[in-house]
């Protein structure tokens, strides 16, 4: 594509990896962030959405739910009132 060549795009971009190392426990997340495991879990439930537009973003692994820590940290620059 010559026009995104002359625009200077880099087209070699790698999504960001996520490594098993970022990925967060409930509990882990709950500590970090110095609230109750609870809040978590209130967080992510989909009547979440009532009260704000964004509910926490996680990943749900059947049953269990992981959290990046980087997604949290962009979710709460996003929310931050």
């Amino acid at each position: 594509m010559a026009t995104s060549a002359k625009l200077g795009i880099v087209q070699d971009v790698q999504p960001a990896r996520l490594e098993p190392a970022d990925l967060l426990t409930p509990e882990e997340l709950a500590s970090r962030l110095k609230v109750p495991k609870s809040w978590v879990f209130e967080q992510t439930r989909g009547r979440a959405k009532i009260r704000n537009k964004s509910p926490l973003p996680c990943i749900r692994l059947g049953k269990y739910l992981r959290f990046s820590w980087v997604a949290v940290c962009v979710w709460m620059s996003e929310n931050s009132r």
